[in-house]
Order: C-alpha cells, then sequence, then structure tokens
C-alpha cells in the first residue's frame, strides 16, 4: 500500500504515478503483477475515483502499467530501452479513452466548458430540418451501398468552396468520410506504421493522439505558440527523429485557439518538402473562420498535404460527415482503406449535408454563428481574466481559449473537483502528447454563459 499524504503540497495523482514507479523500478512489483483496481485502490486509500483513474492512466501511457479488457491493470514488461528513463511508448495497452468516455464527454453534467462540440441551438438545425422534408421526396435508392468516395454531388459542392479557398481539386481527389475523425483514423493507418516518430502539436487534439498511440507511433510534440509553432524547436525535432508525418492544426487549434501566419505555413512547407514530411492539415474549423486565410492546401495544391474538414462544427455532429482531400495516388489508398474498413459512408447523411450547404439560409447562418462566437469570445476572455486568469492566445474567433491560473498547480485534480461539481472541465494534460500534468484547462467558450461556472473557478483558486 502506498503512503500517500493528502496535505503534500504534491497532488495526489502525482503521488500515486511516482509511488508505483518506485515500487516497479524497486522490483517490489515485478512484470505481470495485477495491482489493485481503481475502485479497490481509492477505498483502501481513501482518494477519489476519478484521482485514481487520472494517475492510472498516466501510468498506463508511461508505459508502467497495462489495461487488459475484463481483467485490469498489470504490471508492464518495460523493454530495455526504456531503462534509461525514457518513457515505454504505450501502443496497444493504453486505456486513456476510458477516461474521456467516462469524465471528459459525459454528457450529463449540466455544465460542460470543457467540451468540444457546439450547442444544439448554435447549429444550423432548421436547415437540417428543411433537408430532411426535402429529402423525404426525392426518388432515391435506400437499400443499396452509396459511392465508395461519397455522395458525388456533395464532392463536386465541395470542389466549388474549396476553390473558393484557393485550394483547386477534382471531385476524384475528395473522400467523404464519417466525420474528421475517421478521416484522421485513415490518414494515420496509411501513413503510420508501428515504432515511426510522428510530429503533433504540443498541445494538440487529444483524440488524435490516443489513434496514434493505438496506432503504435512515437509521438514528438512540438510547441505550440500562440503564434503558430516555435519553428527552432520544429526544425531541431525533426533533424533529431527523422518523422515521416506531421499531423497538426494550423488555424483556431484546439485546445489553444491560436492561428498560424502565412510566413509559418510557408516554413512549415519548405521544412516538410526538405526532409520528405507528410503534413496532415485538420482544418475542421475554417467555417468559424472570418477572415480568408492561407491553408497549407491552398499553398501546397495536395502535393504533399492531406486537407482534412468536417461539418459538425457546423450543420451537426449527429451526421458524422466529414471528408478529406490528397493527391491522387494517396487517395486512392484511403479510398481502398474506407472500403475495407467499414465499406461505404452513408449516403443519406451525406444528402442531407448537401442539402443543409444549399439551403438559401446557409451562409446568413454561417455569418450569424460566426458573429455570436466572436461575442463569446470577448465576453469568456474577460470573465477570465477578471478572476485572475493568463490566456495563450486571445483569436477573437473559433470555440476556444486555452488558459491557467497562477494559483492552479494541476487542472487535473481541478478538473475531478469540478465533476463532482457538476462541471466538465477540459484538463491540460489530455492534450499533452505524454500526458504531463498540467495547468492549462480548454475552455469552449460557447458553453460559458453560466456565472456559476466563474464562481466556481474563482471558489477553488481561493481554496474554499
Amino acid at each position: 500500500m502506498l503512503d500517500l499524504q493528502p496535505r503534500s503540497s504534491v497532488p495526489l495523482v502525482t503521488q500515486i504515478v511516482e509511488g508505483y514507479r518506485r515500487l516497479i523500478e524497486s522490483r517490489a512489483l515485478r512484470p505481470g503483477t495485477k495491482v489493485s483496481s481503481v475502485r479497490q485502490f481509492a477505498a483502501a486509500h481513501e482518494v477519489s475515483v476519478f484521482t485514481v483513474v487520472e494517475a492510472y492512466d498516466r501510468l498506463v501511457a508511461q508505459g508502467w502499467l497495462v489495461s487488459r479488457p475484463h481483467q485490469g491493470f498489470f504490471v508492464r514488461q518495460r523493454l530495455p530501452q526504456a531503462q534509461d528513463g525514457a518513457a515505454e511508448r504505450p501502443g496497444s495497452g493504453f486505456d486513456g479513452m476510458w477516461y474521456m468516455r467516462k469524465i471528459f464527454e459525459h454528457r450529463d453534467l449540466r455544465m460542460k466548458p470543457g467540451c468540444g462540440w457546439l450547442p444544439g441551438d448554435w447549429l444550423f438545425e432548421d436547415g437540417m430540418r428543411r433537408a430532411l422534408r426535402q429529402l423525404a421526396t426525392e426518388p432515391i435508392d435506400i437499400t443499396g451501398y452509396g459511392h465508395p468516395k461519397g455522395y458525388t454531388e456533395l464532392r463536386r459542392l465541395l470542389c466549388t468552396q474549396l476553390a473558393e479557398q484557393e485550394i483547386t481539386v477534382p471531385p476524384e481527389q475528395l473522400l467523404l468520410t464519417q466525420g474528421s475523425s475517421q478521416a484522421l483514423d485513415l490518414a494515420a493507418r496509411r501513413l503510420v506504421r508501428a515504432g515511426d516518430a510522428v510530429l503533433v502539436d504540443e498541445p494538440g487534439y487529444s483524440n488524435l493522439m490516443f489513434m496514434l498511440r493505438l496506432q503504435g507511433a512515437r509521438l514528438i510534440g512540438v510547441p505550440r505558440t500562440p503564434t503558430g509553432w516555435d519553428l527552432a524547436a520544429l526544425q531541431s525535432l525533426i533533424q533529431e527523429h527523422r518523422p515521416r508525418v506531421f499531423f497538426t492544426q494550423p488555424r483556431l487549434q484546439s485546445p489553444t485557439g491560436s492561428i498560424a501566419p502565412l510566413a509559418q505555413l510557408h516554413r512549415l512547407l519548405q521544412l516538410a518538402e526538405a526532409h520528405d514530411i507528410t503534413l496532415v492539415e485538420n482544418d475542421i474549423y475554417a467555417e468559424l473562420d472570418p477572415e480568408p486565410r492561407a491553408s497549407l492546401a491552398s499553398l501546397d495544391q495536395l502535393q504533399r498535404v492531406v486537407h482534412i474538414g468536417s461539418f459538425s462544427k457546423t450543420i451537426s455532429p449527429n451526421l458524422r460527415v466529414g471528408w478529406l482531400a490528397a493527391n491522387p495516388d494517396l487517395i486512392e489508398d484511403l479510398g481502398q482503406l474506407k472500403m475495407v474498413s467499414g465499406l461505404t459512408s452513408s449516403e443519406l447523411n451525406e444528402r442531407l449535408v448537401y442539402g443543409a450547404l444549399t439551403d438559401s439560409r446557409w451562409r446568413k447562418h454561417l455569418k450569424s454563428l460566426r458573429e455570436r462566437l466572436a461575442v463569446a469570445q470577448q465576453h469568456v476572455a474577460q470573465r477570465l481574466t477578471d478572476i485572475g486568469f493568463e490566456l495563450f492566445a486571445e483569436p477573437g474567433c473559433g470555440l476556444y481559449l486555452w488558459a491557467r491560473h497562477p494559483d492552479i498547480s494541476d487542472s487535473g485534480e481541478l478538473s475531478n473537483r469540478a465533476a463532482a461539481e457538476g462541471i466538465m472541465l477540459g484538463p491540460g494534460h489530455l492534450f499533452m502528447p505524454e500526458l504531463a500534468p498540467s495547468p492549462w484547462l480548454r475552455f469552449n467558450v460557447t458553453f460559458c454563459s453560466d456565472e456559476k461556472l466563474f464562481a466556481f473557478l474563482e471558489a477553488q483558486r481561493r481554496g474554499i
């Protein structure tokens, strides 16, 4: 049994992680040994289940424990190269998604400032209902499969929209997917082999990093700055690790909300060309951006860029319609992977999206959505700074603000306490390649209108 010190300035999660590490390194716990279950440990040490979940997740991510479905947690057999202090990559044993399902995406919590979606009344509900009524009158085959690359008319419309963003692509180079998550998964399975060094934003998109860990990738974090990437660090990481792929989000990035300027996009493409790196550009927030901006895809014209988008943030996440564009050879490989893993995507859903996009009120909806986001950004930024939070960036548009308070050292511990109060926060460690403890929090400005949220944060800061 570990000797935990509740009054210590060291967070309980850190005490648990370090305690287990010492036991494993000293061989007091040998490889293959089953450790206490989450609930058993929580009861024996009189700590929160949430605290134990977070600690076990970190131990799995760092390669000290392995989770076996329906069996529990076991001490992992560590490879010899991991004994120099570098954490072994978790590979297929990673079980961080348990935390995501039970805590981070727990929709029953009454306040959800840490979530990654829009409230229902911010989406294009009226347009969807009109599209549903129109679809019901159309003579379509509802018994067969759709086109392997997705509904043709939607792909053609997407080509027109991408042309407005100066991305020239024919319908044959577009693949519709079940949300941007499937697009990212297909790209990962085609471009990444187990053991590959893969660059990701740090902090970055948490679901993507879980996906890459399960693929067996070695995640290399590229430090994010308020104005893009730390280019000096990026060049050094490329020279040291020789990565094959960089998964990144230049515009309105999750979780920081930051935007990479044109000069940085050019420099990134130069580095990618010099070192033969494929860039996977996740541009799912493009339609939330009120400013016309260049993208990696518009500068590169899909030579070494895979460009990914989605309709979840503007029409409806329930439809699960996303897409990716790539060079002709790569798009054929990705299309075959899509067929192998799930045959075709839903043509009915794709037709609904097409109906919404061709609705006469669509552009008015987008304009209104961007204006509402700008107001929410200003309000939440002001409220957070009022109670002493530091903002990483102030984009003035998009969904997110990334913030920390000098008096709060571990946002994971804070998020556990918030969950007990019915508040879902976005703790910073979920967005880190190594799941390292972090003081930062992601705030979705569309879910931060309740003053009870800021009262809770202020009370925690004061230690009430």
